[in-house]
């Protein structure tokens, strides 16, 4: 079974996943990374070009693909979980956490960050926040307190699943 996690940007699911994939022994795949392979383009020139609904399809076979794959951590997209699409086939081989990170510490951890066009307005960025954590929520098996080290957060979430 694979351990997938949620949550919004910054939240640690990269960092997090790395650090549980070590501690379990298991292979980590980060959604977005494969996309990429995939496509040999960075998300967001896949945006740029082709919009939001051709990369959201990308990311749906890609979730499918991965409810294949087993015993593996598997890190997705900010946005992956707030489809339900991505949802359904992400739960057919694994278990989903949310990594429930307030948001103040979320735009600690991002801080002035260029590199996340979707956090250039901090207003926009909550109320984004805002509008995806309810549907973490709903598609969340565990729900794991984010604010945490990885360290701590991945030790948390490996005593689940031992």
């Amino acid at each position: 079974m694979n351990i997938i996690l949620c949550g919004f940007m910054g939240s640690g699911k990269t960092t997090v996943g790395l650090e549980l994939a070590k501690i379990m022994g298991r292979k980590f795949i980060d959604t977005d990374d494969m996309i990429e392979k995939e496509q040999g383009v960075a998300i967001k020139a896949i945006f740029t070009v082709h919009g939001e609904e051709y990369f959201r399809d990308l990311e749906w076979e890609c979730c499918k693909n991965i409810s294949k794959f087993k015993n593996c951590v598997v890190s997705t997209g900010g946005g992956a979980l707030t489809f339900e699409r991505n949802v359904q086939a992400l739960k057919e081989g694994g278990k989903i956490v949310f990594l429930d990170a307030d948001f103040d510490v979320i735009c600690q951890r991002i801080g002035d960050s260029k590199s996340r066009p979707l956090f250039q307005n901090r207003d926009d960025a909550k109320a984004l926040y805002d509008e995806r954590k309810s549907k973490y929520l709903r598609a969340a098996d565990y729900v794991i307190d984010g604010n945490m080290s990885a360290r701590k957060t991945a030790l948390d979430i490996a005593e689940i699943f031992r």
